[in-house]
């Protein structure tokens, strides 16, 4: 049976979040649009989030409850405080990515520091 492998790039917001500091992480992942983009559900009216979806990037909005205990390398306390894993980005791709999916590269920093970002991949078969 033939496979395809699904690639999710996990958003992590904050508030002043510019769409440079989302191109920024792109060329730090070296991922290339058409891309599926996963973000917390809390961030869906973020400007950034519309202009993403105007420009044609597939979204996925992940429940905060669905964050809950997903297992992250990178662990910031405050993050694990307040949603109960360690990385907004990770877990996003991760969950998004689907069963069996994998860490391809942990949470990186936008320049500005407004943006992280984070890529899992999971292989599908092909029906």
């Amino acid at each position: 049976m033939e496979r395809h492998t699904l690639r999710v790039v996990g958003l992590g917001l904050r508030a002043a979040a510019t769409p440079e500091g989302v191109q920024d992480l792109f060329r730090q992942l070296q991922v290339m649009p058409p891309l599926t983009l996963a973000v917390p559900a809390f961030r869906q009216a973020h400007p950034l989030v519309a202009g993403l979806q105007a420009a044609g990037f597939r979204l996925v909005l992940i429940p905060e409850e669905m964050l809950l205990g997903v297992s992250t390398p990178t662990r910031s306390p405050r993050i694990l405080a307040r949603f109960g894993t360690g990385s907004l980005a990770e877990a996003c791709a991760i969950i998004a990515a689907g069963p069996g999916a994998r860490l391809v590269e942990p949470r990186v920093i936008s320049a500005d520091g407004c943006v992280t970002a984070a890529l899992a991949q999971s292989e599908r078969p092909v029906p």
